[in-house]
């Protein structure tokens, strides 16, 4: 049988996160003079010129979400340019610690045994405040604001908002149809994804971008923030001053060239695991906006607004083939013309490829 890398990092990813948590529930349970909710904890993070940064529950921090080939990598490479922001690459690892925590929240028998063993729903928060506190502050360089971007994490915001009382939020919204034939015609394995069927693909898109918007609109607009992937792309400069006004956060005009900072120090860090980063590389283009047009079977576009009901309450016109998604600023339409002529190649210090597979919860196998 042939060594699969992918499925031998799965269970030591799962065996990390469950370790973890029963350490920190370990502690919380051999301390019982201690209430965890009065608990705080700190990390110290040191940068290269050994500049200290602390970090605990209460620091203001962003979460990026989004459907798979939604513009989530697009936009944390842009904030990664930021000299005061980091994102990093995917974790992998968060989104399966928040499904772990969310099963063990549920009225089932797993909880009850849970809670007569003495472990409550409030140690299991301070655990998992404790796990994803360390992954977040530990995962690349330390900055005065600390972001994570994982595939789905968005669909735990309200879970989040409570456990981060100072986190805000970026949900990525992309015309369904592009998402989709992007996973598609990439290849991008998302758990639960019929790679092979537009109308699965779409149902399953929207069902998504459903569950994120409603966890967004709980979280309320003074701490999450919707970004469409087409803003980003034709109006980079207004859209990413929206952003960081979003985040308090002074405007740097480093964040329209992403690509001049990757791979350097404070910069922007890439994995070509992640299936993204061939675009990424080059300046904010309009290579991909339409691609999709064309490539959706006539069945289903015929009922599209049956298959996925979003694209219309997103604003997107399910009958147009494109829609008018807006004119470009004239630095786009310069870019889009250097990357025709070929002129970005992947940078020779990416990490070496490997195959990613995107589950459902936002992990990759």
């Amino acid at each position: 049988m042939r060594f699969s890398v992918k499925r031998a990092v799965v269970p030591l990813l799962t065996l990390f996160g469950v370790y973890t948590l029963t350490s920190a529930l370990y502690q919380l349970l051999t301390c019982p003079g201690k209430v965890p909710r009065t608990q705080m904890r700190s990390i110290v993070v040191r940068n290269w010129n050994q500049t200290q940064y602390r970090y605990n529950q209460n620091t203001p921090m962003v979460f990026v979400g989004g459907v798979p080939r939604s513009g989530t990598t697009l936009m944390r490479a842009m904030l990664d340019a930021h000299p005061d922001i980091r994102c990093g690459e995917e974790t992998r690892v968060i989104p399966r610690i928040l499904s772990l925590r969310q099963g063990w929240g549920r009225q089932t028998e797993e909880r009850w045994a849970l809670e007569e063993e003495g472990v409550s729903q409030e140690m299991l928060d301070a655990a998992t405040t404790a796990f994803l506190l360390e992954v977040i502050a530990r995962h690349g360089e330390p900055a005065p604001l600390l972001c994570n971007k994982d595939p789905f994490t968005l669909k735990s915001a309200v879970y989040l908002s409570q456990i981060f009382p100072n986190s805000k939020f970026l949900l990525m919204l992309r015309d369904g149809r592009a998402s989709v034939h992007s996973m598609i015609s990439r290849r991008v394995t998302i758990a639960g994804f019929n790679l092979s069927s537009y109308r699965d693909c779409l149902t399953k898109w929207s069902n998504a971008v459903e569950a994120m918007l409603s966890q967004c609109m709980a979280v309320g607009q003074s701490r999450c923030l919707t970004v469409r992937y087409e803003d980003l792309v034709l109006q980079p400069r207004a859209t990413m001053q929206r952003v960081l006004r979003f985040l308090n956060t002074p405007w740097h005009e480093g964040v329209l060239h992403h690509e001049e900072a990757i791979g350097k120090p404070g910069g922007v860090s890439l994995s070509r695991s992640e299936r993204s980063t061939d675009q990424v590389i080059k300046p904010v283009n309009l290579e991909a906006l339409t691609r999709w047009v064309g490539h959706i079977p006539a069945d289903v576009q015929e009922d599209i607004e049956n298959i996925a009901p979003m694209l219309r309450r997103l604003g997107y016109n399910p009958k147009a083939n494109p829609p008018d998604y807006g004119q470009p600023d004239p630095e786009v339409i310069n870019n889009t013309q250097r990357v025709l002529r070929g002129d970005f190649k992947s940078p020779t210090n990416l990490k070496r490829q490997v195959s990613p597979k995107i589950d459902s919860k936002g992990g990759r196998n």
